[in-house]
């Protein structure tokens, strides 16, 4: 008995340092990462992904797995929908809407405002959807009447709306007004929310909403990895009566719902192995969210008044804001014109030298005219990090510089 006591004891000095490391923890020093995704991470969540290996079929995986599941339908303000968590990246998500949800030559209306809404485009074409075009002016969004043009003169299976085309920072509101203007219509919404999901309030469930995507890399203050797609009752019926085959293999939910159902029950079910060591992290990102001290309104409050400053202060520098005004302006990200005479080397390369990381222009209309900014999760949520500071005083010192250097 003696022995194995010793042998326990052996086996349970590793997890009692996990626990003591898990209070201690704090990450390297690093480039301050605000790109509009990946952002920055908590301690706590970059070190849950350190959690030893474990098995996907155990139980204890089983039970974090089925938290998240819980917690991401919470983070949507839904009762019932159903989660989808699958390795990959955001764009998975469009394959899974594509492959499940339309079925060859069915009509797709896209509402473009930007890069990611024409990507979504193309992969629904990919799949053998019709799919029609509905495009905004660079920095606005589709107009309502125009929608409802649309949807009058033909029957489309699906409606997409990009939440916040992070090409340009803007933020639809068009799957509010159009529920509210047309509550009878029997298309699917579909929201592309990538870098929307936990910094942009979304209701699902009141709003109406099908479909949500997005991806671990954004609001949702996770490393990436992981594919997140969220979809109601009524979108699974659809899904469930379709008439052809799901034309793909690894996005099929006919393989993934019955997973999805086992491991919220807190039990283990395979088809593929899923990333193991990214779901802890997420689960300890959803505790922050939706279990710690500021709560989900205050958290998208904190988004919106981080945003606000942050573009006041731009502007003040002669940076201006893409989106055409603050109703359409994204609270998580902004992206911002460069003052006349300025170009993206000017900027890009003198911030990273003072250690902050932005991303330059993806909107081919106007790709060399500006550049982006992440503001999103633990930067705007947590003050004292001073993350906004920091890229409001490099950012000024970078301007001055750039000015400085072309006298």
């Amino acid at each position: 008995m003696s022995a194995l006591f010793k042998s326990v004891s052996a086996l349970a000095r590793p997890l009692r340092h996990l626990a003591t490391m898990s209070r201690t923890f704090v990450q390297d020093p690093h480039k301050l990462l605000l790109i509009p995704g990946p952002i920055e991470v908590t301690d706590e969540v970059l070190f849950a992904n350190a959690h030893p290996s474990m098995s996907h079929m155990s139980l204890d995986f089983a039970a974090a797995f089925g938290d998240c599941i819980r917690m991401t339908r919470d983070i949507l303000y839904s009762k019932d929908a159903q989660p989808f968590l699958i390795a990959g990246s955001g764009t998975l998500g469009w394959d899974q809407v594509s492959a499940n949800l339309v079925e060859p030559d069915e009509g797709v209306l896209v509402l473009n405002c930007g890069y990611f809404a024409q990507g979504f485009a193309d992969c629904l074409q990919a799949y053998g959807a019709k799919v029609k075009q509905l495009e905004s002016e660079v920095g606005g969004t589709v107009k309502l009447s125009d929608i409802e043009a649309a949807l009058k003169k033909k029957k489309y299976k699906l409606i997409t709306i990009t939440h916040v085309d992070t090409s340009t920072g803007t933020r639809p509101l068009e799957h509010q007004s159009r529920r509210r203007a047309r509550p009878q219509c029997v298309t699917r919404d579909t929201v592309d929310a990538v870098c929307s999901v936990a910094s942009e309030e979304i209701q699902m469930d009141a709003w109406g909403i099908d479909v949500v995507l997005t991806a671990s890399q954004k609001g949702l203050g996770t490393p990436p990895g992981l594919s997140i797609v969220v979809v109601n009752q009524k979108a699974l019926k659809v899904f469930e009566n379709r008439s052809t085959p799901v034309r793909a293999y690894y996005a099929d939910w006919h393989k993934w719902l019955p997973i999805m159902k086992a491991y919220e029950r807190n039990t283990a079910a395979y088809f593929a192995t899923p990333p193991v060591n990214l779901i802890y992290a997420y689960r300890a990102s959803l505790n922050q969210i939706t279990q710690g001290p500021v709560s989900l309104q205050d958290r998208f409050k904190a988004h919106q008044d981080t945003s606000r400053r942050f573009k006041k202060f731009a502007e003040g520098l002669g940076f201006k804001n893409v989106p055409l005004n603050e109703e359409v302006s994204a609270n998580g990200m902004t992206a911002l014109y460069f003052p006349e005479g300025i170009v993206a080397s000017d900027i890009v390369p003198r911030l990273l030298k003072k250690d902050v990381v932005v991303a330059g222009g993806i909107h081919s209309a106007i790709k060399d005219k500006y550049f982006r900014v992440g503001h999103m999760g633990v930067s705007a949520v947590d003050p004292e990090r001073g993350d906004i500071g920091k890229v409001e005083n490099a950012l000024a010192e970078t301007l001055k510089e750039a000015r400085a250097s072309k006298a």
